[in-house]
Formats: C-alpha cells, sequence, structure tokens
C-alpha cells in the first residue's frame, strides 16, 4: 500500500486557505496547517490582524483535526520585502511587496521549511491558479524534471497569477493549488457547509497588511525623512505647490495641491531636483505610453518561450496592475536577459518598479520589474509640433 503523501498548507486565517485545507483532507492527504507571521505588528496600534488571523487558522485546524504550526519570517520579510520597498520608494520606484513576499518568503523560505523541516511532499496554499500537473504529479518531480507552467485560474475575476509571476520554479513543482477549478462563490458554500463561518464573515483583504488604514504619505514618512520638493506643471513648468518627498507619490495619482480647485494628477518624478510633476486632468497625455523595459525578465519555466529564443521577438499579453484588462503586445528579448515591450496602445500611468506580467494565453509566462518607460503621448506631441515648425521654417526661408 502506498504512503500517504503529507502536504503542508500555508494557512492565512482566511477562506481560501481554509477551505484548500479541507479539500486536501478530504482528498486523503496527510494535512499540516502552517500559519506565518511576516509583519511584527507588536510596533504597530491596530494595523493588522495578525493575532486575530493565526487564532481563525488554528481552529480551521482543530476543526480538520490536522496538526497546526506558526513561523516567523519576520527577519525575512524586513530584508527581503520592506527593506527593498524603501529603497524603490527612495528611487523614485513603487513597488509591489506582494509579488515579492510571494518570491522570497512563501515560495522560498515557506517552502524550504515545509520540504526541508516538516518532511513535507508537497506544499499548497489558496491561491486562485493552476499548473500543467496533475496533483500526482508532484509527488514525481524528484524523478521527473520536466518545467512546470503556471495557468490562470478558473475563477478569471480571482486570478492571482499576477502575484505568482516571480516564483521559483522549483517550489511551483512542490506546490498544489487546491483552489485551482473552483470559483470564489462555490469556495464560500464550501466553507459554510463545513461550518467555517468564522472565516466567512471576514472581509477580503485588500491592500499593504503592514499600512493597515493609515494613511500612505503618513506610514512612508515613519520610515523615510521627508525631501520637500515642488509640485511642478508638466505643460508649462508654473510650480503648483510643495510635497514632503517624491516617494510618497505614485504615477497617474491625483496631486493634493493646496489651494488648486482643479484636480491635477502625478506624471512623472525628478529624484535629483525633487520635482514632482502634475498634469490637469486624469486622462491627460502625459500619463499614457506605450513602451516599458524591465529589468532581466523572470520566466516561470526558466528559460524563455521557443519562438522568443528563436526570433527575439513574440507577441503575447501584458498587465502591470492585477485584474486589469490584458493589452496585447510585442515582447523584443535582450542580450543582457531584459525586455522591451511595445503595446498595441498607449496604458495610463506605466511605473517603473512594478512587474510587467506576460501572458500567452492562459499561461503567465512570468514577469520583469519595470525600470525604463518609452516615451509619453505628451512628449511626442510636443515633438511632433516642433518638427513640424522647424520644417514650416525651413520652407518659408526657401
Amino acid at each position: 500500500m502506498a504512503l500517504i503523501k503529507h502536504v503542508v498548507c500555508a494557512m492565512s486565517g482566511g477562506v481560501d486557505s481554509s477551505v484548500a485545507a479541507l479539500l486536501l483532507k478530504r482528498r486523503g492527504y496527510n494535512v499540516t496547517g502552517v500559519f506565518m507571521r511576516n509583519w511584527d505588528s507588536l510596533d504597530e496600534k491596530g494595523v493588522c490582524s495578525t493575532e486575530k488571523d493565526c487564532e481563525d487558522a488554528y481552529r480551521v485546524c482543530q476543526s480538520l483535526d490536522v496538526p497546526f504550526h506558526q513561523m516567523s519570517y519576520v527577519k525575512e520579510y524586513w530584508h527581503e520585502v520592506f527593506s527593498n520597498l524603501l529603497k524603490e520608494y527612495e528611487r523614485g520606484r513603487t513597488p509591489n511587496p506582494d509579488i515579492l513576499c510571494n518570491k522570497h518568503i512563501k515560495f522560498n523560505h515557506f517552502h524550504k521549511y515545509a520540504i526541508d523541516t516538516l518532511g513535507a511532499d508537497a506544499m499548497a496554499t489558496g491561491h486562485y491558479a493552476r499548473t500543467s500537473q496533475e496533483d500526482d504529479e508532484v509527488f514525481e518531480q524528484i524523478r521527473n524534471r520536466k518545467s512546470v507552467k503556471l495557468y490562470k485560474g478558473a475563477d478569471l475575476l480571482k486570478d492571482q497569477t499576477f502575484f505568482l509571476s516571480q516564483i521559483p520554479q522549483q517550489a511551483l513543482r512542490q506546490t498544489m493549488f487546491p483552489l485551482a477549478g473552483l470559483t470564489k462563490e462555490f469556495v464560500k458554500k464550501i466553507a459554510a457547509e463545513a461550518g467555517f463561518h468564522h472565516v466567512l464573515k471576514k472581509k477580503e483583504s485588500m491592500g499593504i497588511c503592514f499600512i493597515g488604514e493609515r494613511n500612505f504619505e503618513n506610514f512612508i514618512l515613519e520610515y523615510l525623512e521627508p525631501k520637500p520638493g515642488n509640485f511642478v506643471s508638466i505643460e508649462d513648468g508654473t510650480v503648483m505647490g510643495t510635497h514632503k518627498g517624491w516617494f510618497t507619490l505614485t504615477l497617474g495619482q491625483r496631486a493634493r495641491i493646496g489651494g488648486q480647485r482643479d484636480a491635477w494628477f502625478v506624471v512623472d518624478k525628478d529624484i535629483v531636483t525633487g520635482d514632482v510633476f502634475v498634469a490637469p486632468t486624469t486622462n491627460h497625455p502625459a500619463l499614457f505610453r506605450d513602451t516599458v523595459r524591465t529589468e532581466r525578465f523572470h520566466w516561470v519555466t526558466e528559460d524563455p518561450p521557443p519562438e522568443l529564443a528563436r526570433t527575439q521577438m513574440m507577441d503575447c499579453h501584458f498587465r502591470f496592475i492585477h485584474q486589469m484588462p490584458l493589452v496585447p503586445c510585442t515582447v523584443t528579448l535582450n542580450m543582457d536577459g531584459s525586455v522591451w515591450i511595445l503595446l498595441s496602445q498607449p496604458v495610463r500611468a506605466l511605473t517603473p518598479g512594478q512587474f510587467a506580467v506576460l501572458y500567452k494565453g492562459d499561461e503567465c509566462l512570468g514577469s520583469g520589474k519595470i525600470t525604463q518607460l518609452g516615451p509619453s503621448e505628451f512628449t511626442l506631441q510636443k515633438e511632433t509640433k516642433t518638427e513640424l515648425t522647424l520644417l514650416s521654417r525651413t520652407f518659408s526661408e526657401l
């Protein structure tokens, strides 16, 4: 008789991971639940609900009669996610801590703990995502070294492959996603039938846990020294007001400028002068671009798609915000592993520091951090006007 496979399930105290653990137990696996602490809420006042979440996860494991463990990754999270976040803000970029947390904490430290320390055959999470392998194949990965692909979950509204786009192939090979083929509504139905009412009542976790309900500017100024600068009109260079630091603002957001009746929006930043450029109207041409460059691209399968490797160019789809509509694009592979992405249409507020995530059909190919932006529509319009003016002058002189 085959040994019962041991699966360690990451438990957050929410409905998704609770149902993931339940489904694994129903499938006959030997399940262990583990709750991760990533942020030290002892220094905060009502920011994270860590204690309540841990208690909720414990109650689910008790009802399922499975072992429960707690692990602290506060130190790792600080050094590998939060410190990186602060450095990115100082560089004028806007990072994505959720993608970095999955890469460094859940699918690195937690994965190693599950496999090496707890002796699991596989790990599982409550993400809405699928892979190219069946559950049984997860346990064959020691002998079978083929690359595993990452696919969108069945519930396209809840699909979380965007947040998984940086995870290592080794961890993906040994990961199960029990909610792969389910919708959120069906997951809630399973939870209700199982009596998990304490997790069903909870709100969806939105935004970054360690910021909580606080104003982002107030939060970030607890960690970075204020660096006052000017809000400058992108159209005529007029100083519109002042800010406390470029890192308190991100491209596309409304700029709170005192004394201004109309809304102005952040369109660019200069970290040398401290100027933050703003434009009137939320859809100003200075907010729209169609080209980005990334750092070395992370391919989920470790190698670029054969088509891209062969020709250095490939058509696929792009997003840089979770759930934004996918945009057709053409990708060019550079010698250093970075990519240029040319979009089929200009996109609003493309932002350095965010991740360009690529898709081919239902497959999430991977992602790369955006490091460079192409010219905005406003810049291109100005250049065209300048060229036309020079041209008309040339003709008038003839």
